[in-house]
């Protein structure tokens, strides 16, 4: 198991110090060329109901993972040492924690110049809601809520999935390297499918029911793990951790979505703040419940708050989940 935990430390730390890679045959890339081709495919064939979501995801998932296992081969065959440093570059590419925040400063930058016009751009690229009309509160309040969210299934979700199928098929005599990163290749693959056809609309709405309840179901149990991750985290850098709790548990189930409100729930507690309400999308208004019971006035200051709680909040779940997998050992 020390493996295991060696190759997610370094896929974490190159993570933190690169931030995600840049390249054309990136494994995200990849995922979005397959379910482009696979929902080209199925749609000529008409198969557009929920059974052809089905074989969509089936296909996207199991030429991910087919994917992953011939290019590890193939690494093998030229070298055994290939074959870890491929694992390590596979994790680091399937975590986003850095991206996150790297995402979200210019926001902060913009906002504290009050250039209102450059936030708006800068946070266009993270969110898919209309950015062209937010004033610099609902601006700020965007982008502290896509960093806490994104939180869940950029990096913690990856994470415990990871660790969980590496522990489970190291008492099974298994790899644990390889099935650690072969889930998180499928979880990634099923996330991906979720970005791209797990809309409620029209042309989404049961083509892509499957793909959107398998995201909710693999981030079910890390979106309830996330809440001792982000306490323990806003301890140092005090934040109202307790307030986050609260609020955590009062109105994490009041988003459309079973798991994007957890982290988003304690993030408004711990920051003082309302997140979510009323948002603008290019499909029309969304009317999101609020989250929190704190000021609407969120500021550059709270988004570089949210930034320093994910990033604790990171190396705290890497270090606690890497030390409780080898005690289990």
């Amino acid at each position: 198991m020390l493996n295991s935990v060696l190759v997610l430390v370094a896929g974490f730390l190159l993570d933190l110090v690169f931030g995600d890679p840049r390249y054309a045959f990136h494994p995200a890339r990849l995922m979005g060329r397959i379910v482009t081709l696979a929902e080209n495919g199925l749609r000529k064939l008409k198969c557009t109901g929920v059974l052809g979501g089905a074989i969509l995801a089936f296909l996207v998932t199991a030429s991910s993972v087919i994917i992953y296992l011939s290019l590890r081969m193939g690494a093998g065959l030229l070298d055994d040492r290939l074959v870890m440093a491929f694992d390590i570059f596979m994790l680091y590419s399937s975590l986003a924690l850095s991206d996150l925040v790297r995402h979200s400063r210019p926001i902060a930058s913009a906002l504290a110049r009050n250039d209102i016009a450059c936030a708006r751009h800068e946070l266009q690229q993270i969110v898919g809601r209309d950015t062209s009309k937010l004033d610099k509160y609902g601006t700020a309040r965007a982008a502290i809520e896509s960093v806490a969210e994104n939180f869940l299934d950029g990096f913690l979700s990856p994470v415990i999935y990871y660790l969980t199928a590496a522990a489970i098929t190291h008492h099974l005599c298994g790899d644990p390297v390889f099935w650690g990163v072969a889930s998180v290749v499928f979880f990634k693959a099923i996330s991906t499918l979720d970005s791209m056809v797990g809309y409620r609309n029209e042309l989404y709405s049961r083509f892509g029911r499957v793909s959107a309840r398998l995201d909710d179901i693999l981030n079910f149990i890390p979106a309830r793990l996330s809440l001792p991750f982000l306490y323990f985290a806003a301890i140092p850098l005090r934040l109202d951790a307790n307030a986050g709790s609260i609020t955590f548990f009062r109105d994490r189930l009041k988003h459309s979505s079973p798991n994007a409100g957890h982290a988003e729930s304690f993030a408004a507690g711990a920051l003082g703040l309302k997140l979510g309400g009323p948002s603008m999308y290019p499909h029309g208004m969304v009317d999101k419940p609020w989250l929190g019971s704190g000021s609407e006035e969120a500021g550059p200051l709270h988004i570089r708050r949210i930034n320093r709680l994910v990033l604790c909040s990171g190396w705290l779940s890497v270090i606690l989940l890497s030390l409780l997998t080898l005690c289990i050992d």
